[in-house]
């Protein structure tokens, strides 16, 4: 029933009376526990009074009037009626209350005291000025002492600027000094950044602003295009007299929702603050009002059910032209919801502010620097502002220029202003520039400089390397993606689409599993067996509108989205929907996709592969006659049935693999094996296999029809099974060095039956509790 607060306020005003020997515990040794008491305290400081002072009161009074117990002995205080009295009307008036609370606090007990009027405990409150109607109205209504509904009332302006629970400040400051900044303030003081550049959009919004009605501009762009600087810049521009002469004496004010929103509790709060700010500004002829995320207007401060809200309050003011005022909102919030407000759009004139290019981007970085160099203590280079600009602009997706751009050399000063003194860099260049835009938009460094260059001059002999009999594909693959990397390819464009084409099993995955390695940049794999009926489309680019999970996204776009730096393999493509063709022509050619919420993938970074077995059935038939074998690049006619003219057309390579002949088969077995060899030496086993065993692989595992897979198949049957049971139960539980090899029994019927021979030998005592380091610079010579 009693809060542990005031449990412990009580404790301590016995073990303080104890201690003075006190032989009554009053109503005074209780309102000075209180003084520490959190709720208690707080509703004092409401009310205006000073606790240092009432402390010191009630310390001198208790001193000097509280009867003392004489001797050593312990003291047995009790407590006066006063104090049991208030204790139990606390309790009472918690009690019939009837709203659920069920503790008494140390506020109630505050109230309670009031109740001894002749103690001095209450005459210490009233020297205070607080009475039982300042603590009840706190308690109940939040009101602190001196708050309106009548500020004219308060005699001392500091306690009524204290007292205003909602940010009520003293009559002497009027309502743009509480709830607007003011721009040219601002400027002249330096802490506005000057306006490099949109002479258009700030000559139009002066134009509209010299209307005689309707003179009021909305500006509307995308989040960062620098809607919010113009504002700024006009201000600026204003204090330095470079506007025309209609609008030198004016002055912007910036109004601030939430200073104007904070501690409205009772209907007729927020009207009553808002009314006061525009009769404010129709008192001042030049006064410019500034309403940044103007949409915030529509419904701010109705209360439930009603349709009184701040943009109804403005639509008079700004229809009649005695109030100037200037708005900014994003084209989504401006559609979505300012726009089917018609009586207040039309109000306004709307001025599109479009993202600056990439030019115009450098010169407002060159504009801007000194503020970031005087912040920082560095030195920027003009091509770290360049290279700022441009690759914010290429690598980063989800924000808008000239914002970014500013984010990224802001962020390249901050990093080098963190590193010891000796680490630091006077001068930023652009590799600086590089590492931060590769932390931004979560790609390898090494993708954005130049010196990727000995990745693409060697990636043709790494992807040979490791994708056998495939030469001519691989040469194909390597000559589009140096291409793209060069620069000659197209900007807006993925860096490469691909069409892997050929029978299964000789590498065509592997191909693109392999490139996004060697690259160093993510694999982004979809089978599109899965998305073979006409609705899978949905999954690929969310749901449309009205069924579940639309505003989920799709799995392609979020996928594309998270990791914008990767290679998109759609591996059987052949086996997707027709729809999911036409999809992707616009990825293909745009290098963007749009889900269905209106978010745009960005492609212009991906490598986009597709792998299809199309034709791989015609090149498996037999000739007839003399005719020469089918080669690569016969099944043609059945890719070209299978898509489309304009699906072929965005291509850049259709890359035609082979099948896979008994020489290469070879070096399919020592790829195998090797994997084999690697996975051993992590259990402490050295293996060597024979030449006999690599043979009959090559021999048994060749399918000119199915490729490598059957190759794989074969290993486990033969190999891996036989040496599960001695990895877990036999003679290489503790590892050993081993040696396979082959025997081949014929019955009398000839009947081959290959018989797996497992030589092992245990390791020396000494290498048993070593790991088996050996094995990886083996399989380096093996490479």
């Amino acid at each position: 029933m009693i809060a542990q607060e005031l449990e412990v306020s009580l404790h301590m005003a016995f073990v303080e009376a104890r201690q003075q020997r006190h032989e009554f515990i009053t109503v005074e040794h209780l309102l000075l526990a209180l003084l520490d008491n959190p709720s208690a305290a707080e509703v004092l400081r409401a009310c205006s009074a000073n606790i240092e002072d009432l402390r010191s009161s009630l310390a001198n009074f208790i001193k000097d009037n509280t009867p003392q117990v004489a001797g050593t002995d312990e003291v047995d205080t009790q407590p006066t009626l006063g104090f049991q009295r208030v204790i139990q009307r606390a309790i009472m008036h918690v009690q019939s209350t009837g709203n659920g609370k069920k503790e008494v606090t140390g506020a109630n007990v505050l109230v309670a005291i009031f109740g001894e009027k002749d103690s001095h405990a209450v005459y210490y409150l009233h020297q205070q000025g607080v009475t039982r109607l300042d603590v009840v109205n706190f308690i109940a209504h939040g009101i602190k002492k001196g708050e309106p509904p009548e500020p004219a009332k308060a005699e001392n302006p500091s306690e009524a600027e204290e007292g205003g629970a909602g940010g009520e400040r003293s009559e002497k400051a009027s309502p743009l000094e509480q709830y607007t900044q003011n721009l040219n303030v601002a400027a002249r003081e330096g802490k506005i950044d000057p306006l490099i550049g949109r002479n258009y959009e700030v000559e139009r919004t002066i134009q509209i602003l010299c209307r005689r009605r309707k003179n009021n501009p909305l500006l509307v762009g995308e989040a960062g295009v620098g809607k919010t600087a113009i504002a700024e810049g006009l201000a600026w521009r204003i204090t330095q007299n470079d506007v025309p002469e209609i609008l030198a004496e004016a002055s912007v004010y910036s109004l601030d929702m939430g200073a104007l929103l904070a501690g409205t509790k009772y209907r007729g709060d927020f009207e009553q603050r808002l009314k006061g700010v525009l009769k404010s500004l129709k008192d001042k002829p030049n006064a410019i009002l500034f309403i940044d995320e103007i949409h915030t207007l529509i419904g701010a401060g109705a209360a439930s059910g009603g349709t009184l809200d701040a943009s109804n309050l403005l639509k008079p003011a700004l229809s009649s032209g005695q109030l100037k005022c200037i708005g900014a909102t994003t084209f989504t919030e401006y559609r979505g919801i300012f726009e089917k407000d018609a009586a207040l759009s039309r109000r306004f004139q709307k001025v599109d502010v479009v993202e600056p290019t990439v030019a115009e981007t450098v010169d407002i970085l060159k504009g801007l620097k000194s503020r970031f160099e005087e912040h920082h203590s560095v030195k920027y280079a003009t091509a770290a502002l360049q290279a700022a600009a441009e690759l914010s602009a290429k690598y980063i997706n989800d924000r808008h220029l000239p914002d970014k751009a500013i984010d990224v050399i802001d962020e390249a000063g901050a990093a080098q202003r963190i590193l010891v003194a000796s680490k630091r860099k006077k001068t930023i260049g652009k590799a600086e520039i590089e590492e931060i835009v590769a932390k931004i938009a979560r790609i390898p460094p090494a993708n954005v400089s130049n010196d990727d260059r000995s990745k693409l001059q060697t990636i043709e002999r790494d992807l040979k390397s490791v994708v056998f009999g495939q030469d001519k594909a691989l040469e194909v693959l390597a000559s589009a993606v140096k291409m793209a990397r060069s620069g000659l390819g197209k900007g807006d464009k993925p860096i490469g689409s691909f069409l892997f084409s050929g029978p299964t099993g000789v590498g065509k995955t592997e191909a693109a599993k392999q490139l996004a390695y060697i690259l160093g940049i993510e694999l982004i794999r979809f089978d599109m067996s899965e998305y073979m009926e006409r609705h899978a489309v949905s999954r690929l680019i969310g749901a449309p509108p009205g069924y579940v999970g639309f505003d989920q996204g799709g799995l392609l776009t979020e996928a594309i989205t998270k990791k914008p730096h990767a290679v998109l393999l759609l591996d059987e493509i052949e086996k997707a929907h027709p729809d999911i063709f036409n999809v992707l022509l616009q990825v293909m050619d745009h290098g963007t996709l749009t889900d269905n919420n209106g978010r745009k993938a960005d492609f212009r970074n991906v490598i986009i592969i597709m792998t299809t077995n199309a034709g791989a059935e015609t090149m498996n038939k037999a000739t007839i006659g003399f005719t020469n074998p089918r080669q690569a690049g016969d099944e043609m006619a059945d890719i070209k049935r299978l898509f489309t003219p304009e699906f072929r057309n965005r291509l850049d390579a259709i890359v035609n693999f082979k099948p896979l002949d008994e020489q290469i088969i070879l070096r399919v077995v020592d790829k195998f094996l090797l994997q084999l060899e690697t996975q051993l030496a992590e259990k402490k086993v050295e293996v060597t296999f024979t030449d006999a065993l690599r043979k009959h692989l090559a021999k048994k595992g060749f399918d000119p029809l199915m490729g490598a897979r059957p190759m794989q198949r074969l290993i486990q049957d033969t190999i891996r099974r036989a040496l599960a049971d001695e990895l877990l139960f036999g003679r290489l539980t503790e590892g050993g060095r081993l040696t396979v090899d082959i025997e081949v029994k014929t019955d009398e019927k000839g009947v081959e039956t290959p018989d797996v021979l497992l030589d092992i030998q245990p390791l020396p005592k000494k290498d048993r509790s070593a790991k088996s380091e050996p094995a990886e610079p083996e399989e380096a010579t093996a490479d």
